[in-house]
């Protein structure tokens, strides 16, 4: 496959598993043009046009002759500049990488990762949160990871894949799209009475039974597990955590237990006082299901994988 074929598959996948629905991220891409076509002409030339295509700003080619074709390339979570000099060694050593691909976005991908968060509007409004609350939360949240990114260093990935002329493509929340899916049909298929049920259910999924073996596998961190359950909500995508604010419009509209790859301190105190259940499944391995399907995808196209950076690579059959 070629770069460009590979990042078509990911733009493809990760629309059809949105939990908005294909047909309301296709007018998205509409609206870009729309929105456009009525900038002024100075404005134009600063507008990023892969919004016409790829709805998702923090999935990008970073560095890379698209048309270049890829016979094997190295994946991780996290893969930055020290996974870019892992590949060149390789190659060095006769094990040849045609390309990086990391989950965690680098780069201008990094830089407009708030733009993504949209998508949890309309996942917190399925869960029964009014959309105008959670529209207006989140607008809030938006510009406060704005402003915590904006100080990093965010071409350091980029300039060292530049520099040592490896491809480098960061694929970010197609793949959360695809491990939010995933765990939603797979909760999907069994009731659950209490929290600990739920804990139990998600062990036997692979990548969380290796988290496990490695320590770092689902706990409850709120609640326990004679907890009962109630509505069980599965955060896994949206770029990053809502607010506090968000988890009390939960409480309010009835959410029970909250499944997420990860829960800052000051949330979790918060779901405490709110008697909402939290089972925090661990964030490698939480990724690595998004990432695996998708590897899956271009493995049966003949391009071979090699993980790296905190990826539990497993293959479904």
């Amino acid at each position: 496959m070629t770069i460009q074929e590979i990042y078509d598959l990911a733009i493809e996948m990760g629309m059809s598993a949105d939990p908005r629905g294909s047909v309301t991220v296709k007018k998205l891409l509409e609206k870009a043009k729309e929105e456009y076509k009525d900038l002024s002409e100075k404005k134009k030339k600063f507008f990023d046009k892969e919004n016409f295509v790829n709805p998702y700003t923090d999935s990008r080619i970073l560095y890379g002759d698209p048309k270049k074709e890829v016979k094997r390339l190295m994946a991780g979570i996290d893969a930055d500049v020290a996974d870019l000099l892992l590949a060149d060694r390789l190659t060095q050593k006769g094990k040849e990488i045609d390309m990086v691909v990391s989950h965690h976005p680098s780069g201008h991908a990094l830089a407009s990762l708030h733009e993504v968060m949209d998508v949890q509007v309309d996942m917190y409004a399925q869960a029964g949160v009014p959309v105008n609350v959670a529209h207006s939360l989140f607008e809030e949240r938006k510009s406060k990871v704005k402003r915590g990114i904006s100080p990093l260093n965010h071409s350091q990935g980029v300039d060292a894949a530049r520099l040592l002329e490896i491809p480098f493509l960061v694929i970010h929340t197609i793949w959360d799209n695809l491990g939010n899916n995933f765990m939603k049909e797979y909760l999907d298929k069994k009731s659950f009475e209490t929290v600990g049920e739920i804990l139990d259910y998600i062990n036997e999924i692979p990548e969380f039974t290796e988290a496990i073996y490695g320590k770092a596998g689902p706990s409850i961190v709120a609640g326990s597990e004679k907890m009962r359950a109630g509505k069980i909500v599965v955060s896994f995508t949206g770029g990053t955590n809502p607010s506090k604010e968000l988890y009390t419009e939960m409480a309010k509209a009835g959410v029970g237990t909250l499944i997420e790859m990860h829960v800052p301190e000051d949330a979790v105190q918060e779901l405490k006082k709110l008697h909402i259940n939290v089972i925090d499944t661990g964030h490698m391995a939480a990724d690595s299901i998004g990432a695996n399907i998708f590897l899956d995808a271009i493995e049966k196209q003949g391009v071979e994988v090699v993980p790296c950076s905190g990826l539990i690579r497993v293959v479904r059959k």
